[in-house]
């Protein structure tokens, strides 16, 4: 399956609203952005990095949706709205990603390589959420809308909260600190 198959698919699986591919298509932000972000990033790639920003740049404007060039973005990942989304250089987001509007994927300025998130597979970040530095979010985690994470969270977890706590695990609700131990 090529990849603008395989983006369109996510978003007909994640969005009800969505009604047919040429829509898709032609009307969402995330698939355009997704879409210009493999040409910069493959520039960036190629070291080309002026007309790699240069590229980036005119589709952030044209989107709302910031993606480094030097950004690593799986398929199938799915932007919902995305307006204010922010994916900043050294961010990694594994395939079947779910990432709502306002989230940034940012660095905290501390780290000289690594400096900013890898999402992996299959998790789903909610509306403005702040994800800073050189964190990971485990695959199939969910972060709920407004959240700030500064540290990892794990596979299977649901994290809330300003900063972001875990309150799931496996769908069991985690009842005090102690039950946190384990997954640490």
């Amino acid at each position: 399956m090529s990849w603008l198959k395989k983006a369109v698919q996510a978003v007909k699986n994640n969005d009800p609203a969505a009604r047919s591919t040429a829509e898709v298509i032609l009307t969402y932000p995330g698939i355009h952005a997704l879409f210009w972000h493999r040409i910069s990033h493959f520039l960036y790639q190629h070291q080309w990095y002026l007309l790699a920003k240069m590229n980036a740049q005119f589709w952030r404007f044209m989107t709302g949706i910031e993606i480094h060039p030097g950004a690593k973005i799986g398929q199938g990942v799915f932007i919902d709205h995305g307006m204010g989304l922010v994916i900043g250089e050294t961010a990694e987001v594994e395939d079947d990603v779910i990432l709502h509007h306002n989230v940034t994927l940012g660095g905290t300025g501390k780290h000289k390589t690594k400096r900013h998130p890898t999402v992996k597979k299959g998790a789903l970040i909610s509306a403005h959420v702040q994800i800073l530095g050189p964190v990971t979010i485990g695959e199939r985690a969910k972060v709920g809308a407004g959240a700030v994470v500064l540290h990892d969270i794990p596979a299977d977890a649901t994290a809330v909260g300003v900063p972001a706590k875990v309150v799931r695990m496996k769908g069991e609700k985690i009842t005090n600190d102690q039950d946190l131990q384990h997954i640490k």
